[in-house]
């Protein structure tokens, strides 16, 4: 039997759209839209009062029924903004960063990483889920470039 563990681990992944800075950080600073763009989420909620920036807390309903809590711990606007998950993920501890960086007029670098820290569970077991999890945000952060640049491309003159 595999010895079962804490693991530790990060996932990054990057992604360039082509949209003005504005309209890349008004879609992913809407911190409830998340059903816009990442995939298999059901619906997105307020837990707070607190709408935006530090504090603001939400929860994340996926079409599988899971349920997840995060809560904004970093912000600056037009930049970038950290979460951590205090429920519904196998993980002791979960802290992801969103960043975007304008590379010129209209294309926008967008980085989507975390750090992970998982419950006690096998070493495959973790990657699996890292890798899942480098999948999900891949899948998302195409959506989001797909959404945006076909909002940039009606927009062009």
């Amino acid at each position: 039997m595999r010895k079962k563990a804490f693991h530790t681990g990060s996932v990054k992944k990057t992604v360039m759209i082509k949209a003005t800075k504005e309209a890349v950080w008004r879609r992913i600073s809407n911190i409830v839209g998340l059903p816009t763009w990442v995939v298999n989420v059901k619906k997105t909620t307020y837990l707070s009062s607190k709408k935006r920036g530090v504090g603001a807390v939400r929860l994340i309903t996926f079409s599988d029924g899971n349920k997840i809590e995060e809560h904004i711990v970093a912000w600056k606007d037009r930049e970038y903004f950290s979460y951590i998950a205090t429920e519904g993920l196998p993980l002791r501890a979960y802290v992801a960063t969103i960043s975007i960086k304008a590379k010129s007029g209209s294309s926008v670098e967008l980085t989507w990483q975390s750090y992970i820290n998982s419950k006690k569970m096998t070493e495959i077991q973790f990657l699996d889920f890292a890798a899942f999890m480098g999948s999900f945000y891949e899948a998302s952060l195409e959506n989001l470039k797909a959404c945006l640049e076909e909002q940039h491309q009606k927009n062009r003159p």
